[in-house]
Order: C-alpha cells, then structure tokens, then sequence
C-alpha cells in the first residue's frame, strides 16, 4: 500500500481471522451485551445470531447464500497488526461466537478444527525471524482489562463476569452466544460444525484498509455521517481524534471515558444530555434534535471550539458531565443534596429532566445562588405542569433562561430570576390558582398530587417548627410512609352519607382537592371509612400540623412557642364536614399554593 492509497476488500470471516487486530486504547468499551435493569439484554447479540442463522436455513446440500454483517476501518501498524477504528461491536461478537463454538464442542468431546483454533489464536513471524504469539483479537482499551483473552483460551467458566462495563459485557454477550448454540443445535456436534462451517466461509464483511489512522477516522466519520451506523455522541468522540494530535490521544481517551462514565452513573442516555449541554452553554435553540447534533457541530466548530482544541471541549463536557450527574442523584454542582432538585425528581418523574439545561448553565453560581436557582426551578416547573403548558412551550423558555443565566453574575442573580422564572409564574398566577381550587385528584398522576400536598402539609411545618433534617427534605414527606387521605371516603357507609349530606357520593366533590389531606399510613388504617368526627380525634395524633388542625377541637390544643400558634393561625379548620367545607378547603389550599409556589411574592412567604 502507498502512502495515500485506501484499499476496500470483500473477506469472509475464514479469511479476516487470518489477520491480527487491536482495538486501540481511546476506543470506547464493548456494548452490545449490555443488560437492563430486569437482567435482560444483549439484543444486538440476538439479532447478530438469529439474522445469521436465517440466513444459514436457506443453505441447500450444493449452495448457501452469502450474509453481509457490516463494514470495518483498519489501519495497518508497523508490526503487521491492524488498528481496528470502526467495527469493534461485529469483530468482537463474531471473535467470541468463535470461542463459544469451540467451547461447545470441546464440552461435547468433539475435537475443533485447526483452522477454528488458528482464528482465535496464532502466531506470526516478523522479517528478523522472530516469532510471537498472538490472539487474532486484543482490546486494548482498559475498560476490558484482558479479560477477552481468558474466552480464547477457553476459560470462560473462570472468566471474571463482574468489575468494568466491558467485562460484564463481554461475559453476557458469551453466555448469550452459548444459549443459542445449546437451544438451535440441541447440542449435536455435526450440526454445531455445519454452522461453523457456514459462519466462517459465507458471513462476509468488508474491510477498508487506510495508510494511517486519521484517515481511518475520517473515513469512519464518512460511513456514519448523519447518525447511520453510530450516533453523534460516537461521531463527536471520533470528531475529536481526528482534530487531536496523536500526543494527546491518551489524554483525551481518558477524559471520554470519564465524561462516559459519569453520563452512565447519572443512568441517562448520552444523547439526551449531549443535547442538554449544547443547549445551556451555546445558542441552540429547542429545535435541535438528537439526530441533528452532529451536522450542528459541524456547523458550529468556531462557537465550540472543539475542532480547534478538542482536548479542552473534552474537558468541558466532562465537567459538564459529572455535574449532570450529581444532579441526577438530587445533588447541588458542589455535590451536597440539594432540596431543590430533589424536589423536582418527586413532581416530574424520572423522564422529565428539562430543568438540567438550567442547571448546567448556573454551574458558576455561588452555593447560595445556586440553592436559590434550584428552588426557583422547582416551583415553576411545578406551576407549569399543573397549568398544563406543553413541554415543548416550557422547555423553550428553560433554553432561553439557560442563554442569559450563562453570562449572569452573582450580584445580577435576583434581577435573572424577576426576569425569567418569578415573571413566569407570575403570568400563570389566575390559571394556576383556579387549576388548584377545582382541581380533582384524578387529573394529576399519584405521585405529583402526593407532592402537592406534601409540599402545603411541609409548607406549615416549616412556619411552626423551622428547618431540620427531616423537615427539610420532602422525602419525609413523600415516603411510602404516608397516604393521601381522604377526609369524606370514596366509599361512604350510612352513617357518612347522613353526616355529609349532598354531594357524598358526587366523585366530583369527593376527589376535590379540599377533601384530601396527607396523614400517616398507621393513622389512615386505623379510621378507615369512618365518620368525620370519628376521625377528628385520629387527625390530632398526626405529626402534621396541617393535619392536626383539620379539625377546631384539634387546634385548639395545639401551640405554646409563637411561631406555633402563628402557623396555627394560617390554617383553615373545620369543625363539621360538608360539600360546602370542601369548597371552602380548596379554596383555602389554592390560596396557600400560590404562596408556597410563589406565583404572587406577598409578605407571608416569610
């Protein structure tokens, strides 16, 4: 080969594995074992065998039809062994159900074919005389630790299955291999071999062959261009190399693994927060999609940089990149559990992570601002969900508070939140509290009318007892240790329907906000669906003061510290209970909601 040529070859598997290969240290880890949270995965392994073994099925007793698994990108190295730059996943998966074949009939008592043997493992000859010994396979990166050795060796059953994600990986991608070959084959050796035969001379891929490894790069960048094949968190990784000298190739290798890493632990998907990322820290707007991030680095690179010092834009996304995932733990950009986005995990899901955008854009806030901007967050998520402004809407106005928070100073913090996050509230401030005051239970999810309440029930505690440990955080709240109670039960018996009069059996009237209150799991099974003044008495045994003071006895007997009778004073009680008390209490509730959210700043917020 000259210096400049590229030469393509169309090779089966019989005659790749005639040839040595590494997969270079900056390569990201073995994936397509990867498991979910059931225990199941390997789907790529899956579809690899099963597209193959179709294939397999139409081969008669004279022919068998060929079957194209991809393409790949070597470069040559001095000592005759290719850099594997593109087609890890397939070469790695196609190496192992080499192994396994072998291992299943060793198991059998079948003798395996030299020429199986020689495509594992080999040895080559330099132009001194020199032999060395080679498997036709080597991972270099650390994430495998040499553990894709331990498989060719044929010591798979004493294969470490635990430790990077490689390992793991790599050992469910085997398992997965040898499950199909017991199930497919029923363990017959000459069927194990006629498969063998036909993985080995009809699977076919196409090699291409470069002079150097950052035309390798480029031509990866080529086959994937516009997400085919890889995604653009890949193409960016593979960007990068291209732009990076090779003395920096360690540096940046270790930082993307790192930058991987952290987006692992957050348990998102990369993309997502690549996207998130550019959003915060450079003027994208809401229009870019997942699929269009890579044409938009492209176009981009004199904003980003990240052609020009692709080392330094590495560092940046992993700092970026570990504070996402801090924040995906409930955690502040200093690492201390912050209220504030643990809060806003329990109102929107898992699945709703538009907030971060704001967060990676406020990183450089002092603590106390940064404690601040979380709050500010929470509550107007929380008003926009209730109102119901659609996702796209709100998440256009978190990227263009996220555009101006970026060149905001901390003495120019207040002024960003009057101008973005209060005012939009504020705009929702007529919605928000008529959304609150007929608000029936069944038009939230669970899990956000239990936040509602919790916040208001939290809201009170603070006002009488201060802060604590407990106090503090919502989760004393929101645990699995309370119930949403309902004061007049769905199901009433007689002696409810008397107390209660018209309207106790209108859902509409009994799945009002007004009519439900956050009460002790232990407490709520000993009332069941008792009369109000039953319950009277049970409420006051409550830790809640909201709740204690549902009822006037109750209050009464509440308060010696000041700050105790003031909140007792704020709340609402009813000594009898009817559809008219609960369109009082939501009433009630809607006023405090928009003190506890803030859509309307007044003096009682204190």
């Amino acid at each position: 080969m000259t210096d400049q040529n590229i030469v393509s070859q169309d090779v089966n598997l019989k005659r790749l594995f005639q040839d040595f290969y590494r997969v270079p240290s900056y390569q990201r880890e073995y994936v397509w074992g990867e498991q979910d949270g059931r225990g199941e995965g390997g789907e790529q392994v899956d579809e690899y065998l099963a597209d193959i073994f179709n294939e397999y099925q139409n081969a008669t007793s004279d022919a068998a039809p060929e079957y194209f698994i991809g393409t790949i990108v070597v470069c040559r190295e001095k000592d005759e062994v290719f850099d594997l730059i593109d087609g890890q996943q397939r070469t790695t998966t196609s190496y192992l159900t080499i192994c396994a074949l072998r291992d299943a009939l060793t198991e059998l008592g079948d003798v395996p074919p030299e020429e199986m043997k020689s495509q594992i493992a080999s040895t080559s000859v330099d132009w001194q005389g020199e032999t060395t010994a080679r498997y036709r396979l080597d991972l270099q990166y650390e994430d495998a630790a040499g553990v894709l050795s331990l498989y060719a060796d044929g010591q798979a059953k004493s294969a470490n299955r635990e430790g990077t994600r490689s390992i793991r990986n790599i050992g469910n991608a085997y398992d997965t291999i040898r499950e199909f070959i017991s199930v497919t084959f029923k363990d017959d050796p000459k069927e194990i071999r006629r498969f063998y035969g036909y993985l080995t001379n009809k699977v076919k891929v196409i090699r291409i062959e470069t002079p150097t490894v950052t035309k390798a790069l480029k031509i990866f960048e080529t086959i994937n261009d516009r997400g085919v094949g890889l995604d653009s968190m890949d193409l960016l990784k593979n960007l990068l190399f291209i732009h990076a000298k090779p003395a920096d190739f360690e540096k940046l290798k270790n930082t993307w693994k790192a930058i991987s890493d952290a987006i692992y632990r957050s348990g998102d998907k990369p993309l997502r927060f690549l996207r998130y990322y550019l959003l915060a820290m450079f003027d994208a707007d809401t229009t870019l999609r997942e699929d269009l991030i890579y044409d938009w680095l492209q176009r981009h690179g004199n904003e980003t940089q990240h052609t020009a010092d692709p080392v330094a834009f590495a560092k940046k996304l992993l700092n970026a990149a570990e504070a996402y995932e801090k924040f995906s733990k409930g955690k502040s950009v200093y690492g201390e559990p912050e209220a504030g986005i643990e809060n806003t995990r329990s109102l929107g899901g898992k699945s709703i992570k538009q907030h971060f955008i704001i967060l990676l854009a406020g990183r450089h806030l002092s603590k106390g601002n940064f404690s601040r901007l979380a709050s500010e967050i929470e509550k107007t998520l929380f008003v926009w969900l209730v109102v119901g402004v659609a996702g796209k809407e709100y998440e256009r106005l978190v990227v263009d508070a996220a555009h101006k928070l970026r060149e905001v100073k901390d003495e120019g913090f207040e002024a960003f939140l009057d101008a973005t996050l209060v005012k939009y509230r504020a705009e929702l401030n007529d919605r928000f509290h008529s959304t609150l005051q007929n608000l029936r239970s069944y038009e939230l999810r669970q899990f956000r009318l239990k936040y509602l309440l919790s916040k208001i029930t939290q809201h009170f505690d603070l006002l009488a007892y201060g802060p604590s440990a407990g106090r503090s955080m919502l989760t004393d709240y929101t645990s699995g240790g309370n119930d949403i109670e309902h004061i007049s039960p769905s199901g009433p018996d007689a002696a409810v329907l008397n107390e209660f009069g018209e309207g106790a059996q209108d859902v509409r009237v009994i799945q009002r906000l007004g009519n439900l209150l956050l009460l002790e799991k232990a407490i709520n099974r000993s009332i069941g669906n008792k009369t109000y003044a039953a319950k009277q008495a049970a409420y006051s045994q409550s830790k809640f003061l909201l709740t204690k003071c549902q009822g006037s006895t109750t209050a009464q007997s509440i308060g010696v510290a000041d700050s105790i009778t003031k909140a007792m004073d704020k709340i609402a009680s009813y000594p009898t209970w009817d559809k008219a008390a609960v369109e009082a209490r939501s009433s009630f509730l809607a006023d405090v909601g928009r003190i506890v959210w803030n859509t309307v700043p007044s003096p009682d917020t204190t």
